[in-house]
Parts: structure tokens; C-alpha cells; sequence
């Protein structure tokens, strides 16, 4: 479609208004009012959820490393910490049981740190970061990033007021063209945008390791009065995740009788029925889980990928006229399942990196580089290189993984290898037929019964969740072979898509023009933007892109 799209310039893009996001805004407003000699850069920070902190979404236990950098005095300032970590517990779970572990493993011991909601957490920096001077344009989304011979120079934002068909109608308005000397993405996990970096300029992912995901399912709820201490910690790992699989639950005491519980699940299942938003409602039925929430009302959802595989799977940090920074960065600890005081720490060094820029007046790779330097002379990069191998040593299962952990942590990280190479999450999945011979059985799907008490069907979940999109627009989860989704796929792997998606985006239903058989149908207005499809997908035909601006979920206490 030939359209004219206006063009807006600007010195330094920022893409995503999350923790990494705004901590490099308001870093850079913070040094550039301590030096008088270097002009405050124009700085144009969009943010594609209706509000900051709409799609901001995570466990959440906050190292406060990174916020006691950005804002030393924080917690006089009043930042929304919803209690201090009063106490750890981790547990194996059985089917019908729980044993308690003996001691915590020492990335699980959160002394120090502080339960939030991501959510309030991220208004809260927003507020500072627009009372530094810097506005925040919610609602608008990037579509592509725009590279010229190699060097990227800005983002096309997303066409408003298209039909299904990708036509105008009455209300259309084109996406601009944001021209910029320095884009910074910090657009969370599995970014599209930093898709369009990888592919575009491939040698930021040549040397590493393919990422490795899990999707996380959460809810909140409201519970009687103490039925759990504000601050307290639980992890757990075993039921209702086979041994062979990745992946664990929490629960978490927040304030105001309020408990963030969720699960995990990585995404190398070789299960083509698995399902993280079952598994979320079938451990919310274990007796140790149960007896928390018994009594109580659930009143928010939410879901997202985690990126999980660690410093060997993190791209090159720099390219001409680019950066990345937090979750677009692989910037999560795997040990300790914690990322938002690293994205914290990512966007303060993005910033002094960004001054030093301005001064030379280059954003070439040469200069940018210096922020790569930053990181690995940095505390984030010591975390991050001591559980390298710690997703890795999971491979053989939750016993293998459990005895790779502890000797990490005698060998500095180590372990009994060093960089394993891995596949891609996707390709660990197998048809029916090999997890038949593999396993001994095909996959056969739990069936729950959803009481709409305790346990919930993925549309009502999503309900609470928030979730809006205009219904009239083409839609934002590309399918590039409907052939191969209604015929192969469901022959070989009973169509994945229908089970892994938390959010009911895609079913089976009955094709009319073949009696007997079934045909894909998709609802992309109940996505939650977690990005699992596009990362599990085993054939790869999906493809994410961004929405109109402003829709998706709207996170509150999440």
C-alpha cells in the first residue's frame, strides 16, 4: 500500500516504556543535568501499551540492586514496594504431597529484596521519569525498524484504521516514519522489533547460543486476612511439570491480603499438548497451593514468555545507530529468575553510553561499543556469566538439573560443561507418533474440570487480564500456511497452537467444506502478547506483529 507517512526526527529513540526503557530515560536526564557542557539530546520514548505499565507483567521479586543505582534513595521517595522479602520456603511437589527442602539454594535466598507488582513499579518510574522532563507517548507502536546500508535509523510506527483485509477505512491513519540518530529497544521478550535487528543485521546473533523461553501464567488474588505473611517467598518445583520438563511455580505474599501465584513451563516440551495455562490451574489444586487461596477471589491474570537461557544466548549489544537493552537483551539471571534489576543496570549504561555519544556527536558502532565494555566489566555481567549453564544443566531433567546446580556453584558457574549447544526451543517439540515411541504412550491431555472457583477457563482468565483489541484490523498473529496448520500439522502434532496459548487465540473447529475434518480458526483479540506461539510453533508459520497501538492487556497490581 503507497501511502505518505509523516516523518518526525529525533535524536534518541527509546522503544518500551518498562524498567529498562525508563531507567535509561531518566538516567540520561539525571547525567546530562549534572554536566552543563552536553545538551540535552531531543529524546522521543514510545511505549505501545495503553499506559506505562500496561504490559508489565512478572513474578515479581525485585532485586534492588539495580533501582538503589538508578534512585538511591527510592524507598523515601516512594517507589510501590508491596513488602520486604519476610521469609524464603522452596518445595518439591507430589501429586498429593509437598516436601519441604532442608535449605534454600543460595540464588533462591531473596534477603534484601522486595515483592512488587511490576506494574505499579513501572507507573511509579514513569511518573519520575516525566517529572525529568521526558515525555511518554503510550499507545504508540513500533512496526519496523528502518535500517540504511546497515545502520539503523528509526522505527515506521503502526498503520491505524485497517479493515481484516489491510484496507483503509474512514478512520485510517498511516504509521509515521520516526527518524533518529540512536534507537534503543527495550521492548521486553521476543521483541518484534528486535526480530527485525536479528534479521536484519545478523551479525548481532552470530555468536550466540538460540535463546531458550518459558511461559510464565500468573494470577493475583485477594485472600483471607493472614492466611500468608506479607513479603513471604515460596518457590516450588515438581507437580503438575514431569520430571523430564522445565519449569516451576511460585507464590508470593503481597500487601493487603493480596498473593501473586504462578507457573512456569518451558517451551523445549517435547509434549505437543503442552499447556502452561492447565498446568497453572492444575497447581493452583495441589493441597500446598490450595490451602492458600481456599476462601479467597481471584481478581487479576496475566501471562508472558521469560527469556531464560542466560549470557550465552545473549545477543551482540550494539550496532550502528542501535542498542538493546533489558528482555530484548536476554537480560534475565536463569538461576535466580530475576531480570528487572538487570534491565535497571542495562538502561543506565545505555545512557552513560548515549552521553558520551552526544558529546562525540556519533552514534556509530565504534562509539556504541563502549556500552558492550560496560556490561562486561559490570556487576550484571558477573551475575549473568555464574549461571550460564544453569538453563543448560536442565536438559537431562528436574534430578539432572537439581545436581548441575549445586556443581555450578562449586565450579563458579561451570559446572560439568561449558557453552552446550542447544536447539531451538521449537525443535524439541515431537510429533504424536515419535513422543508415542519415545514415552511409551502418545500425549494425552489432562482434562480439568473448570469450577470458576479455584480453577479457569483461558477466556476468563483473560477477562481479567484486561485485554482490548478493536476487532476490525488485520490480524497481528500472521499465519504464512493455513495449509500446513489444517492438514499437516494436525496429523503430525494434533495443532500445539490450540494447547500452548494461554489466551484461546487459536482453536480447531469443524471445516465445513471438509466433513471430518477440522480447520484452524483464530481470535487475536483475546491475545495477551505473551509471544508463546512464536516461539513454539513448530513449523515457524507464526509470526507476531504489533497491534494497533494501545491494545493488548492492561495490567493492574500484575
Amino acid at each position: 500500500m503507497d501511502v505518505q507517512r509523516e516523518t518526525l526526527e529525533t535524536d534518541v529513540l527509546i522503544v518500551g516504556a518498562g524498567p529498562a526503557g525508563l531507567a535509561l530515560a531518566y538516567k540520561l536526564a539525571s547525567l546530562i543535568a549534572e554536566d552543563s557542557s552536553v545538551e540535552m539530546p531531543e529524546i522521543l520514548l514510545m511505549e505501545k501499551g495503553s499506559y506505562a505499565g500496561a504490559h508489565a507483567l512478572s513474578g515479581a521479586v525485585m532485586d534492588p540492586r539495580g533501582i538503589s543505582e538508578l534512585i538511591p534513595d527510592f524507598v523515601r521517595q516512594g517507589a510501590p514496594l508491596e513488602a520486604a522479602v519476610s521469609g524464603d520456603a522452596m518445595y518439591y511437589l507430589r501429586r498429593d504431597g509437598a516436601l519441604k527442602f532442608p535449605f534454600m539454594p543460595p540464588s533462591l535466598n531473596n534477603h534484601g529484596n522486595y515483592v512488587i507488582s511490576l506494574n505499579k513499579f513501572v507507573g511509579w518510574l514513569a511518573e519520575k521519569v516525566e517529572a525529568a522532563g521526558i515525555d511518554i507517548y503510550a499507545g504508540l507502536a513500533g512496526y519496523d525498524l528502518l535500517v540504511e546500508g546497515g545502520r539503523v535509523v528509526g522505527v515506521q510506527t503502526v498503520d491505524m484504521g485497517l479493515d481484516k483485509e489491510g484496507q483503509p477505512r474512514s478512520n485510517f491513519e498511516p504509521g509515521s516514519i520516526v527518524k533518529a540518530g540512536m534507537t534503543v529497544l527495550c521492548e521486553g521478550v521476543h521483541g518484534s522489533l528486535t526480530r527485525h535487528a536479528f534479521e536484519k543485521i545478523p551479525e548481532l546473533v552470530s555468536q550466540n547460543l538460540p535463546q531458550a523461553y518459558l511461559t510464565g501464567v500468573k494470577e493475583v488474588w485477594e485472600v483471607p486476612q493472614g492466611r500468608i505473611k506479607p513479603g513471604q517467598v515460596i518457590h516450588t518445583v515438581g507437580y503438575p511439570q514431569p520430571s523430564h520438563e522445565y519449569g516451576g511455580g511460585w507464590i508470593y505474599g503481597m500487601n493487603s491480603n493480596l498473593v501473586s501465584v504462578g507457573y512456569a513451563v518451558g517451551l523445549n516440551s517435547p509434549d505437543p499438548t503442552n499447556d502452561p495455562h492447565l498446568k497453572f490451574q492444575l497447581y493452583k489444586a495441589h493441597p500446598l497451593v490450595r490451602k492458600i487461596l481456599e476462601g479467597g477471589k481471584m481478581l487479576h491474570y496475566g501471562a508472558k514468555t521469560i527469556p531464560d537461557n542466560g549470557y550465552y544466548s545473549m545477543p551482540r549489544l550494539y550496532a550502528d545507530g542501535l542498542m538493546l537493552c533489558g528482555d530484548s537483551a536476554g537480560m534475565l539471571d536463569p538461576q535466580k529468575l530475576k531480570g528487572i534489576h538487570l534491565a535497571i543496570k542495562s538502561g543506565i549504561m545505555a545512557a552513560e553510553t548515549i552521553v558520551e555519544a552526544v558529546r562525540k556527536g556519533d552514534f556509530s558502532a565504534e562509539t556504541l561499543r563502549s556500552y558492550q565494555e560496560r556490561f562486561e566489566s559490570s556487576w550484571a555481567r558477573s551475575e549473568l556469566y555464574k549461571s550460564r549453564n544453569f538453563h543448560a544443566g536442565f536438559n537431562g531433567g528436574l534430578m539432572a538439573g537439581m545436581f548441575h546446580a549445586v556443581v555450578q556453584m562449586a565450579t563458579g558457574g561451570r559446572g560439568l560443561f561449558d557453552r552446550r549447544p542447544r536447539k531451538r526451543d521449537h525443535e524439541y517439540m515431537l510429533t504424536i507418533d515419535k513422543y508415542g515411541s519415545r514415552f511409551g504412550r502418545v500425549p494425552e491431555k489432562t482434562q480439568l474440570k473448570f469450577d470458576n472457583e479455584y480453577s479457569y477457563d483461558k477466556l476468563t482468565d483473560v477477562y481479567k487480564s484486561g485485554t482490548a483489541h478493536e476487532e476490525e484490523q488485520p490480524p497481528h498473529l500472521q499465519i504464512s500456511d493455513y495449509d500446513i496448520c489444517n492438514n499437516r500439522c494436525t496429523e503430525e502434532y494434533g495443532n500445539p497452537c490450540q494447547h500452548f496459548c494461554p489466551a484461546q487465540v487459536y482453536e480447531m473447529v469443524e471445516d465445513t467444506d471438509r466433513p471430518g475434518k477440522t480447520r484452524l480458526q483464530l481470535t487475536p483479540s483475546t491475545c495477551v502478547h505473551c509471544k508463546t506461539c512464536d516461539i513454539a510453533d513448530p513449523y515457524q508459520v507464526i509470526r507476531w506483529v504489533t497491534p494497533q497501538g494501545g491494545e493488548g492487556p492492561n495490567y493492574v497490581n500484575l
